[in-house]
């Protein structure tokens, strides 16, 4: 499954797009997770103390923010969705 990366996760990461390797049922929580155990540095950027996904972060699956979905972050993520992970983006 691959994983886009934005703006300053990008930097972290230090490309624009890694594969993860999905199991069966997993969670947009889950692939956030299996993210953090790959790049330790995510981990103050995507998760908070009770290692739930940041409030302000934007996780999309297919275009679609995960919490416009009906069940947010324990939404199914299969093997060919297109998932992007966004920090919070200002401008003028």
């Amino acid at each position: 499954m691959k994983v886009n990366f934005y703006a300053t996760l990008r930097a972290i990461v230090g490309q624009k797009t890694i594969e993860i390797e999905p199991l069966p049922g997993m969670t947009a929580q889950q692939v956030i997770e299996k993210v953090v155990a790959a790049y330790p540095a995510l981990r103050p950027e995507l998760l908070d103390e009770n290692n739930h996904f940041q409030d302000h972060m934007k996780f999309f699956i297919n275009g679609r923010e995960a919490i416009y979905l009906e069940d947010k972050m324990n939404t199914l993520v299969h093997l060919d969705d297109k998932v992007d992970i966004f920090p919070p983006v200002g401008g003028g």
